[in-house]
């Protein structure tokens, strides 16, 4: 299970011509499944991205109560490594990812975050405005 985390001022996701979800002053966070990935997983990368020490001041989410944008990511599995063409073996199906994409929100919504989110299965417009920039990648 790996996260994009990003520090923004602002941020937002659009499917078709409707905003679905939308934050300020907060995370936007990029989620991938891989095949071995478990709910349990989802809870400790929750965990971990609801109290990593990004924002300013060497402040968390959870010391800020700052909002988080979490939007699935099946290319964070791309692998590249061979030619132009990336190949998305590592990254979960739908059918598997969707449900540990719901647990990794729902472990955040249990420890107090106010999280948005984008929409399963869709064509997403992710826009955002960078702070820093400050970008990490946490991987389980």
């Amino acid at each position: 299970m790996r996260a994009l985390v990003q520090t923004v001022s602002r941020a937002s996701v659009r499917v078709d011509d409707d905003t679905v979800g939308e934050i300020k002053d907060g995370l936007l966070v990029l989620v991938g499944i891989t095949h071995d990935d478990t709910a349990a997983k989802a809870a400790d990368l929750a965990r971990k991205t609801w109290e990593l020490r990004i924002l300013d001041g060497d402040r968390s989410a959870a010391d800020d109560d700052a909002p988080l944008l979490v939007v699935s990511q099946f290319t964070l599995y791309g692998d590249a490594r061979k030619g132009r063409r990336p190949t998305w073996n590592a990254a979960a199906p739908a059918e598997v990812a969707e449900p540990l994409v719901t647990a990794y929100v729902e472990a955040l919504r249990a420890r107090g975050a106010t999280v948005e989110t984008g929409r399963f299965r869709t064509h997403m417009l992710v826009e955002s405005v960078n702070v820093g920039p400050r970008t990490v990648l946490l991987e389980l």
